[in-house]
């Protein structure tokens, strides 16, 4: 759609002359103040409640390859339009019609600039342009937006309109299938712009956004209607004739009348659908049973030495006739040795101490910043305690993997990780690995969230040789320690000779005739 351009009329006064190159629409100020009290970045709650029922936005499918890469970047869908538009209706309307996954709904109001001394006093007095482009940290919002696209875990400012600062804590946010970005300037900037994969405009009538704005203001922020009428005319019309009206042409799609035209966004929903079918991965167990056949074990296993009690003990946890007080008993034992060996991988260096007889002693000392447990749930939390034993003070994360059981794929459902995890040595648990897709998904979720995967230690009671070639296939550098390891898996991908459900033979629940370590009880692969 061909707009006509208008000409700027008042002077920019939020400064930043040089950064005009960038911007595709001619600027200029239309002044706006903000009575929010904090911007908004709607990654969580992990549901949306409509009126019709609830969508979960749970359960990621594989983002990666079996060389644990990332093989498709997330989906973003750029979304602009005038103030009160409907532009968060339009993006609720298509997350609720799309039914998928892991969506992300990006909002350009965390991106505002600090104020300096000088802004806070024009921003008081109603005098600080936020509409204009150079109010938005245009640099940080592209750096994030990569990040994202790229499925990285990455922190989004959380910017205070009373304060005209960010908060301490930013928001954490983590994993998409689909982004959805949305702000009155989501087309301003060239680079941005190139992050899109589609591009949207709601056109709503300017009587319309008058209308949601009074009704929106009087009744939220107590103003008088002489005053929202006002402050429209003279900031907020002149902005959008000014900066977004023009990027109008930019959009894939324009969608007139904002949240209610579901003709539009059912078309919409239909192309996302068809570009999410073209992404998706494809898991073929089998293939992946049979790719490493006959291969030597790698040389990143380490397998607890078979003395007679850790076999003896195997004998006891593998008996089926095992009483539930004896299986937990004996599984304790061995994963306190499993985690005391898991910690001789750890790098250490010369530390010097004196003795109560005054003597120097030459010992060792652990050589870096923290170390930190992550259980796979649920039967990898049952080895926190042998953890905790040894480690003092460890910080404990956690990820839920289940088993989808139409597509027979692994999907992340939860996870809760320690802040600053990047820094840390990691002790991924779970207590048996098959085909090792619940492992494999864990730890990119550990490499997303910047951990090195020379820092990652996979620890296991039990694995098959299969699970074993996969994550060492897909993550060489990850160290791999067991008690033991069992050869072969079946065709429902069961460990042979294995233990059964560890899960449910630990915490004593019933599993189902046929039973599988990839039910939706037991996430362990």
């Amino acid at each position: 759609m061909e707009n006509e351009e208008k000409t700027p009329s008042v002077p920019n006064s939020g400064n930043g002359e040089g950064s005009l190159d960038r911007l595709l629409p001619s600027v200029s100020t239309g002044l706006s103040p903000r009575k929010r009290t904090t911007s908004q970045c709607k990654s969580e709650p992990p549901l949306l409640r409509t009126s019709k029922r609830t969508i979960y936005t749970a359960g990621r499918p594989p983002w990666y390859n079996e060389h644990g890469t990332q093989s498709k970047d997330a989906f973003v869908i750029g979304l602009c339009g005038g103030s009160a538009s409907g532009k968060t209706t339009v993006a609720r309307k298509i997350i609720e019609a799309l039914d998928v996954p892991w969506v992300v709904l990006l909002s350009m109001d965390s991106f505002y600039k600090v104020l300096t001394p000088e802004q806070q006093i024009m921003a008081a007095s109603n005098d600080y342009n936020f509409d204009h482009p150079d109010a938005f940290d245009f640099d940080l919002l592209k750096h994030i937006l990569r990040k994202l696209k790229q499925g990285k875990s990455i922190k989004i400012p959380v910017y205070d309109f009373t304060t005209h600062g960010r908060h301490k804590d930013w928001k954490t946010i983590y994993g998409a299938s689909v982004i959805i970005f949305e702000g009155i300037m989501a087309f301003a900037d060239k680079e941005l712009l190139q992050l899109l994969d589609m591009k949207l405009f709601v056109d709503t009538d300017s009587d319309i956004r008058l209308v949601r704005r009074l009704r929106r203001d009087i009744s939220e922020r107590g103003r008088e209607i002489e005053g929202v009428i006002k402050q429209y005319n003279k900031f907020v019309k002149p902005a959008f004739e000014q900066y977004i009206e023009p990027t109008m042409r930019l959009a894939d799609i324009v969608v007139p009348r904002g949240g209610g035209n579901m003709v539009a966004i059912d078309l919409i929903v239909q192309h996302v659908h068809s570009q999410l079918e073209e992404r998706k991965l494809r898991w073929d167990m089998a293939a992946l049973a049979s790719a490493h056949q006959a291969q030597p074990l790698p040389q990143t296993l380490s397998v607890l030495e078979s003395t007679p009690q850790v076999k003896g003990m195997h004998t006891i946890i593998r008996n089926k006739e095992t009483s539930r007080d004896e299986f937990i008993f004996y599984s304790k034992r061995l994963m306190r040795l499993l985690i005391e060996r898991a910690l001789s991988f750890l790098p250490s260096q010369v530390h010097v101490v004196q003795t109560p007889q005054g003597e120097d002693y030459e010992g060792r000392a652990f050589n870096g910043k923290r170390i930190t447990g992550v259980s796979i749930l649920r039967a990898g939390e049952t080895m926190e305690p042998a953890l905790r034993a040894v480690c003092k003070d460890v910080r404990i994360g956690k990820i839920l993997i289940q088993t989808n059981q139409d597509t027979g794929e692994p999907e992340l459902h939860y996870l809760r990780l320690p802040k600053d995890i990047s820094e840390d040595y990691v002790i991924l648990m779970d207590c048996t690995v098959s085909t090792g897709a619940a492992a494999m998904m864990a730890v990119r979720v550990l490499l997303d969230h910047d951990v090195q995967e020379d820092k990652i230690l996979l620890v296991s009671l039990l694995m098959a040789e299969m699970g074993i070639h996969s994550v060492a296939y897909a993550f060489p550098q990850v160290k791999i320690i067991t008690t033991a390891v069992d050869k072969k898996v079946n065709d429902l991908f069961h460990i042979i000779p294995g233990i059964g459900n560890f899960g449910d033979r630990y915490f004593g629940t019933d599993a189902p005739p046929d039973w599988s370590d990839e039910d939706l009880d037991e996430p362990s692969y």
